[in-house]
């Protein structure tokens, strides 16, 4: 398990690929809103005048001395669904994250997100 306090100190932490290949740096926390457990990080990828927001899911992540080590291949993660780095995910747009990675999206009782940004 995962615990808040430990995923604050992870920002600006890179962000690797099983493989150790450099995806991005860790920009925030999501935490799934039924558990308040982390669930996703939001990752800055792309050129320095290009950066945008990409998510990757932390089941199975392992953390190091200043990177967070995740289970999912740089190539998956570089091509989910991303947002600019002032922006917020549209509720519209959680389940195509979900789905980009095979995982099923469950919102709340009444269409409540799934994820929430701590």
């Amino acid at each position: 398990m995962i615990h808040i306090g430990d995923v604050r100190e992870w920002r600006t932490h890179q962000v690797v690929d099983s493989g150790g290949h450099k995806i991005g740096t860790l920009e925030a926390i999501y935490v799934d809103t039924s558990t308040d457990q982390p669930a996703m990080a939001t990752v800055q990828i792309g050129l320095p005048t290009r950066h945008r927001l990409v998510f990757v899911p932390l089941d199975g992540a392992i953390v190091g001395p200043g990177y967070v080590k995740v289970v999912y291949d740089k190539a998956l993660v570089k091509h989910c669904p991303a947002i600019g780095t002032d922006d917020v995910l549209p509720a519209t747009d959680e389940k195509a994250v979900f789905q980009h990675y095979g995982i099923t999206y469950r919102p709340g009782a009444d269409g409540e997100r799934q994820l929430a940004r701590r």
